[in-house]
């Protein structure tokens, strides 16, 4: 066996053959940075810029669908060109990696401008200050998606075996949840130490939000270095490799398959569900329950902590009751946290309660995800040359609902509406994505029943390595 033959098995890892257990913990470090931002951007984006720097309901709204538009045209234009063989010299990165460096740089360069005050133009107009903010977010929603992208289609590259996906699906939702939790400690720090945590949220917190964007991402930055370090992308090339060459499936193959389109549902219901959550948890902790500072972040702090619990029994879950049931399951335990939340009132609720709430939306949105992912893995199957585009597909659909969803509500939304408008869209809209999310996924036609088959003898090994 030749040096390059065997360099090339060491990183394939084929089906029969256990990952290292640095293999995931690298995995998991890739999408951190990605992940402080995210919870930055969904959490308290139309936070900052509506009761910070004083920008409408509306003007806020345009700019998160800014990005997600800006976000869901650049994903299929990543996932095609991250797919396509390139010149020599691109392998030496590696064809994912190569986009992953690319993104980061642009995330590390544009994302502290979006959560500061403009730069010598506060005094402009708003239409100034848009365009402004519009441009740093169209870079950062371009760099996201090249991580994200490259991230996720290092999973099936990794590793062909279904059920080590699945705790690589697990355990790159459990970093995601470690990342958020980061984020909203240190938010509730930042708050606590500047005396900010026992009033509501103000103009004069603009200088804080950059405290707490530059920590976590120094965090995020770390974390990516040492994924580059640590995951070496699996080469396989014609020429190199012979039998590990696979041709690119055609794109009339891909999109005359109906499970192309069932699965992008369950995956969009599912993003919807979390990033809705995320983004209107807040608002509904300050408008509908008129709660303190220090809530907008203790609250998300117990939903994410109570998704990094779900995180631990998922894999299991999964291996006994399939990909499809453990998605209802997940969808149930949204929609009861939807329901309490339609029905929540009073001291009790605010004081105790609202930490339950938050503990089956964390839960749900762990299990929702989790399976989604490992669906969509299924979906590809062994054909990765085309893995990134068709990740890039349920991106555009998951990112631009986002912002369409989003616009939409803050639109809707008037500055003299009622107190429970925020918690009318907590209980309808993200309890109903999840009920059409439950309904298509019973749709989706996939391999798991075999799959499951051949992996019950080793359900009950994967409890805690799901995420360790």
């Amino acid at each position: 066996m030749t040096a390059k033959k065997a360099k090339q098995d060491e990183l394939s890892f084929p089906m029969n053959k256990r990952l290292p257990f640095r293999i995931y913990i690298g995995y998991a470090l890739g999408h951190v940075l990605n992940d402080v931002c995210a919870a930055m951007w969904f959490s308290y984006l139309l936070v900052f810029f509506h009761l910070v720097l004083g920008f409408k309901s509306g003007e806020a709204g345009v700019l998160l669908l800014v990005g997600q538009v800006a976000d869901a045209v650049a994903t299929p234009f990543i996932g095609y060109n991250s797919d396509k063989d390139h010149h020599w010299w691109i392998y030496r990165f590696g064809k994912r990696k190569i986009w992953y460096f690319m993104g980061s740089i642009c995330v590390v360069l544009t994302f502290p401008f979006i959560f500061s005050p403009c730069i010598s133009c506060q005094t402009a107009s708003r239409l100034s200050q848009m365009i402004y903010y519009s441009f740093f977010i169209v870079f950062f929603q371009f760099g996201w998606a090249a991580v994200q992208i490259a991230h996720m289609s290092l999973m099936p590259e990794i590793t062909s075996n279904e059920h080590q996906r699945t705790k690589l699906a697990a355990v790159r939702n459990g970093a995601t949840v470690v990342a958020s939790v980061l984020v909203y400690l240190v938010t509730w720090g930042v708050l606590q130490i500047s005396g900010g945590s026992d009033k509501k949220i103000g103009a004069e917190d603009a200088a804080r939000f950059q405290h707490i964007v530059w920590s976590v991402m120094v965090f995020g930055i770390v974390c990516s270095i040492l994924f580059y370090i640590m995951i070496k992308e699996p080469l396989a090339t014609k020429s190199g490799n012979e039998e590990n060459y696979i041709a690119p499936i055609s794109f009339k193959k891909i999109f005359l398959n109906p499970n192309l389109y069932l699965v992008g549902t369950v995956y969009m219901t599912s993003r919807l569900f979390i990033n809705l959550t995320q983004v209107f948890i807040s608002l509904y902790l300050s408008e509908s329950l008129d709660m303190v500072a220090s809530s907008l972040a203790l609250v998300p702090l117990a939903m994410y902590i109570a998704s990094f619990v779900a995180s631990i029994p998922v894999g299991p879950i999964t291996n006994l009751a399939g990909r499809k049931l453990t998605y209802v399951i997940g969808a149930i335990l949204g929609i009861c946290g939807c329901l309490w939340i339609h029905w929540g009132q009073g001291n009790n609720f605010k004081t105790y309660y609202i930490f339950v709430v938050s503990a089956l939306l964390g839960s749900a949105s762990t299990i929702v995800l989790v399976s989604s992912l490992d669906i969509t893995t299924s979906l590809i199957g062994s054909k990765t040359s085309r893995g990134a585009f068709i990740y890039g597909i349920m991106s555009f659909a998951d990112k631009l609902s986002n912002g369409v969803a989003v616009k939409v509500i803050q639109d809707v939304h008037n500055e003299d509406d009622h107190a429970g408008f925020y918690q009318d869209i907590m209980t309808y809209v993200c309890g109903g994505v999840l009920i059409l999310g439950a309904a298509v996924v019973s749709m989706v036609n996939n391999r798991e029943r075999k799959e499951r088959h051949d992996m019950r003898g080793e359900a009950f090994r994967t409890s805690i390595s799901t995420i360790t």
